[in-house]
Parts: C-alpha cells; sequence; structure tokens
C-alpha cells in the first residue's frame, strides 16, 4: 500500500482562501478538546470539500469493466472540469473508443445548495437528454458509477461523524461516516471514507444502502501522486460488491489550470465533438502507444484484483 501514495515534487501552487479556512477549521477543531464527533465531521467533509484541485482540469483516462471470469473490455474517455468563483462545478465526460461507445457524452453542473443538473448525450440518437433526479442510482454507460456518483454533493447534505483511525493497507487513514439528511436525496444511506489526511483524498470509500449492514459497492484508491502540485488519483477501483463486478479507471495524461473556457462546458458542445476536441490533453501522434498502454492495463487486470491490493 505504501507505492500507492507518491509524491512528484513540483512547484506547489497557493490554494484559495475559502479552502485555506477550511483547512485551518479542521485543524483548530481536532485541537478544541471534546467537541462533538458530528462537528469535527462537518469541518473534515468540508476540507475535503474545498481541497485545491485547480481552477481548472483536463485529463485522459482508460475505464475498465471486469469480471472474474471474463475478458475486460475497456473504453477511452476525456474529462473536463471548470470551477467558478460562485461556487459552482461543471464537469464534462467524452468516451472516444470503442466505436459503439464514441462519441457519448455526460455534462453535469454542480450547483451549491441546490439539485445538480446532467445531461448525456447518446450519437445514436443525435440528442442531449436531461437526465431526471429519480435516474440518480442509474448506472453511467455500464459500469459500476452511478449518475449521482458523477456530481459534487453539497456537504450539508449529509449530517458527517468522525468514527476513529484505521488504516488502507499500511496507510493510516481517519474514518468520515457521511449519512443522508434527507433519505430520499441519495442512492445510498451510508458512506464510509477512509480519509488520507496529507492529501484531504479518501483511499477507500464503502457505500451502504437502505436496509443493508454490509457495504455493497466499494472505491479504492490505487496510486496517487502529486502532480502540478495537486494531489491527483490516477488509478482507482470501484467494486460492486454483490457482483464481483469492477470499473477501473487509470489516468494517462492530466493538465490542471490551462484556463479552460465555460462554452467548453454547454449542451451545444455536448452534442458536438469537434468544439471540445482542441482541448484533449494528449498529442494525437501518441495514439498507437496509448493502445499498447491498454494491452499492459487489461493483462494486469487479469493476474491481479487491484481492488484487494
Amino acid at each position: 500500500m505504501n507505492d500507492i501514495i507518491k509524491v512528484h515534487k513540483k512547484s506547489l501552487s497557493s490554494a484559495p482562501m475559502k479552502q485555506l479556512a477550511s483547512i485551518l477549521l479542521l485543524i483548530f477543531s481536532s485541537l478544541s478538546g471534546p467537541l462533538l464527533a458530528e462537528t469535527d465531521g462537518t469541518a473534515l467533509a468540508k476540507a475535503l470539500y474545498d481541497r485545491p484541485d485547480g481552477r481548472d482540469a483536463a485529463s485522459q483516462a482508460l475505464m475498465v469493466l471486469s469480471r472474474e471470469g471474463s475478458k475486460p473490455r475497456y473504453r477511452t474517455l476525456y474529462t473536463y472540469r471548470l470551477d467558478h468563483e460562485n461556487g459552482e462545478t461543471w464537469s464534462l465526460i467524452r468516451f472516444t473508443e470503442p466505436a459503439d461507445i464514441d462519441g457519448t457524452g455526460m455534462l453535469t453542473h454542480d450547483r451549491p445548495g441546490d439539485e445538480s443538473s446532467q445531461w448525456i448525450y447518446l450519437p445514436a440518437l443525435d440528442r442531449a437528454r436531461r437526465i431526471a433526479s429519480s435516474r440518480r442510482g442509474g448506472r453511467f454507460v455500464g459500469s459500476d458509477l452511478y449518475y449521482e456518483d458523477l456530481s459534487k454533493r453539497d456537504v450539508d447534505k449529509d449530517r458527517h461523524r468522525i468514527l476513529g483511525d484505521g488504516k488502507v493497507g499500511k496507510t493510516p487513514a481517519t474514518l468520515l461516516e457521511s449519512l443522508p439528511r434527507d433519505p430520499e436525496d441519495s442512492v445510498y444511506s451510508k458512506r464510509i471514507s477512509w480519509v488520507h489526511m496529507s492529501s484531504l483524498i479518501p483511499l477507500q470509500v464503502d457505500y451502504y444502502v437502505a436496509g443493508s449492514d454490509t457495504p455493497v459497492k466499494r472505491l479504492k484508491v490505487n496510486k496517487l501522486q502529486k502532480l502540478q502540485g495537486y494531489w491527483t488519483v490516477l488509478d482507482s477501483t470501484v467494486s460492486d460488491l454483490e457482483s464481483g463486478h469492477q470499473t477501473r479507471l487509470v489516468t494517462r495524461e492530466i493538465t490542471y489550470d490551462q484556463q479552460l473556457p465555460p462554452s467548453l462546458f454547454s449542451r451545444q458542445t455536448l452534442s458536438d465533438t469537434r468544439l471540445e476536441e482542441t482541448y484533449r490533453p494528449y498529442d494525437r501522434r501518441q495514439k498507437t502507444m496509448l493502445a499498447a498502454s491498454c494491452r499492459v492495463i487489461y493483462q494486469g487486470i487479469e493476474t491481479s484484483n487491484p481492488s484487494t491490493r
């Protein structure tokens, strides 16, 4: 587990004031004596929400869908994110491979204190359609990710408390429990996160549903590294603990703070890949190298289970 966390020493970017304030609140709450666990939990959840991750980011990644005894299926995708000063976060996902999913896209607008707006574009229908909040538990393109997992959930929507200390492998972590204030507002009845305090990133998250005493889904970080001054998850696995199906996401390239325009995160761009291609963070001449990387990852999945390392 020690090789999960690697620090790439480049110049650090200063955090916005709201992020710094959240981190200081967490530090002071931990030093202030016998405060309620829920008070400390809210401070930690706020620090996670506000952790420094750049004004914007663009990445190229591989999604690998696997189940024991079956051949893995891979998908190539690009992701984009833009944070606004008013607290809104916009994101765009675009798939490019294989051919049957090429052009499929997902647009999310997260607004503090309000419902997220999500749209999906399916090339076969040649139109973008809005995803109803009642479908937040739907599986995204057949993966183990739900539509809810692709939005940035407000801290105030949940009650948070610190359960104590734990470890993910050999790495120390703080256990954070989060329960939705409104049970109808989330697919999950409970989330327990193993937070790596130095990076403010959960190394593991267990997801529960109503009526279940054991988690039904688990997120595990396989590789965490600091790039351009920001802690970055480069390899993670989401596992359906009931079916054994897994979704692995491996980031191949990522670029922060390149001044992505707001127009990139529009329904027009969602429906037209030409408006988004110029911002993709890799040289098309490297496509042969990318295919070779895919084969290496498949071989690794066939011989090991990354969620249990």
